[in-house]
């Protein structure tokens, strides 16, 4: 097997440059181009408007820049990714084969950030690797999560490396499946798949050449129900003559596991249990092929592009690995059901592993009352800080309660680990003291009328902290001064005039984060 890999380098905010090296000549190129691999693979800009992000630079090498120093950018808006932002920008650059046999096509990556894509799933790694014929060329793009970046930070890792061996005979008709198919005869690859029911399945391969990869079908058995199965499971970088592995589904936490729990609250969907007679370290990678019913997705509202997966550890911590939907023209290619959505996960451990929704999770962190004391018929504000500490963005309303009972509401729409203040504002008209909250959360208590003149005691008059500022002046003091039972008892009650240092320094601390706010945001172009 004759195997082929050229370094490439990551660089600026999200910036891939290459060193290679290009020769003209062959007929399906159009255009210039780089090339390695004693010229037979071709990396060049894809067409379209996601292009611009990959161009020859004055070395003729191949980069991928998605910043301000890209020259193919004349937007002087554009500075590269937003802080925080997810996504895919498709279509960057095309990696072209024009050898004589058809060769297997991968990424070599590691990153939390970018993952490199081709019809919507993962070509990193062997397991997902792309079978090109000679004069076929494939479509990569990048997938972005740029969940806890810093700003001005680089996206990634530093280097990268594009793959290539001639595929095996078995593989050369594009049909990677066929591979290992029809007993292996001659002491070649041998695959069998026993369905002891409709959730289980047991996998068997011998005969697997050293380094090989190995798929299986699955054929749509149950993770919970129909309505999600387990579709199929390749084995990269196989290190044994033979392996076993046994999978079996449940729509409920497997035997005696425990359920899905994780800081971001996914939801659970389906749980997947692998065993295998192999140790971890003798295989490279697992990539799952799973599908969902497009109906089943959509009576539970669930977004596609937040599905991901999650794999439980020995201890019983469960950690994401993550998602990718298969493009629809590459599911229109490989003839899969066009009423499901596919997805691939990669996985370099196995146990047990769960189809889980990410969602939004909404608290609120911090409240603030003002004004506390207020005359029958006026209003007051409560000023909540609300924080999305969940894996996907989403919408909320968020309720003032007056004990207990709802007074105001407000609807927030945060991303990931986005957080915003939010005022709610109501009007109360009779005389008493009110506790507030905002969606269970004390926000303290609120003085209406004057109690202390009514026969309230100094402990009523003074109630209604809460959160708020604790330099107001008590009730009842009898000076007719800033009390709220001053003088005759009647009149409005007036705030404080002067403005107290604290205060003013929060509010400076508050322009500042503002301003800073302001300087990390980044745009992401939309594919």
């Amino acid at each position: 097997m004759v195997h082929f890999r050229r370094t490439l380098i990551l660089a600026l905010l999200l910036v891939a440059a290459g060193s290679l090296a290009f020769a003209t000549g062959a007929a399906v190129i159009d255009g210039d181009a780089d090339t390695f691999a004693d010229d037979k693979i071709a990396v060049q800009p894809a067409d379209g408007p996601n292009g611009q992000y990959a161009y020859l630079n004055d070395d003729d090498e191949i980069a991928i820049d998605v910043s301000a120093s890209n020259p193919n950018i004349q937007d002087p808006s554009f500075e590269g990714v937003n802080v925080g932002a997810t996504g895919t920008i498709d279509d960057v650059f095309t990696i072209t084969y024009t050898g004589d046999r058809a060769a297997d096509v991968w990424i070599e990556y590691e990153s939390e950030n970018v993952t490199f894509v081709a019809d919507g799933g993962s070509v990193e790694g062997n397991a997902n690797n792309v079978t090109l014929a000679p004069n076929q060329s494939v479509t990569v793009g990048l997938e972005l999560d740029a969940r806890g970046a810093t700003a001005g930070a680089h996206l990634g890792a530093d280097e990268f490396s594009i793959e290539a061996s001639e595929a095996q005979p078995e593989t050369t008709a594009n049909d990677r499946s066929a591979q290992g198919a029809g007993g292996g005869g001659g002491g070649g690859l041998t695959k069998t798949v026993s369905a002891e029911s409709d959730d289980r399945r047991e996998f068997v391969a011998s005969g697997i050449g050293r380094g090989d990869a190995v798929r299986f079908e699955a054929d749509g058995m149950h993770l919970d129900g129909a309505n999600v199965t387990l579709d199929g499971l390749d084995v990269a970088g196989v290190r044994n003559d033979r392996i076993e592995v046994n999978a079996a589904g449940t729509p409920k936490p497997v035997g005696n596991g425990s359920a899905l729990t994780a800081p971001t609250n996914p939801r659970s969907i389906a749980y997947l249990a692998v065993d295998h007679d192999f140790d971890a370290d003798e295989v490279d990678a697992m990539t799952v092929r799973f599908s969902a019913s497009r109906e089943t997705l959509a009576d539970a509202g669930i977004d596609p592009r937040n599905v991901t997966f999650y794999r439980q550890s020995d201890a019983g911590d469960w950690t994401e690995k993550g998602a990718s939907v298969v493009g629809e023209e590459a599911v229109r290619r490989r003839g899969l059901p066009e009423d499901r959505v596919h997805f691939r996960a990669t996985t370099t451990e196995f146990s047990t592993f769960a189809v889980a929704e990410r969602a939004a999770r909404f608290n609120v962190t911090e409240t603030g009352l003002d004004p506390r004391a207020i005359d029958p018929g006026e209003t007051a504000t409560v000023r909540a800080t609300v924080e999305n500490g969940g894996g996907a963005a989403g919408e909320r309303s968020v309720t003032l309660t007056a004990d207990g009972d709802p007074v105001a509401n407000e609807t927030v729409a945060l991303a990931p680990n986005e957080t915003a203040t939010v005022a709610l504002t109501a009007a109360f008209e009779t005389p008493r003291e009110y506790d507030l909250a905002v969606d269970g959360t004390d926000a303290g208590s609120l003085l209406v009328g004057d109690l202390a003149a009514g026969g309230g005691t100094d402990d009523e008059a003074d109630a209604g902290t809460g959160t708020g500022r604790d330099n107001d002046a008590g009730a009842g003091d009898g000076t007719g001064g800033d009390g709220a039972a001053g003088g005759s008892g009647s009149g409005p009650t007036e705030e404080p005039g002067a403005i107290d240092l604290d205060d003013l320094g929060g509010l400076v601390v508050f322009v500042a984060l503002i301003v800073v706010g302001i300087a990390l945001v980044r745009r992401m172009p939309r594919s």
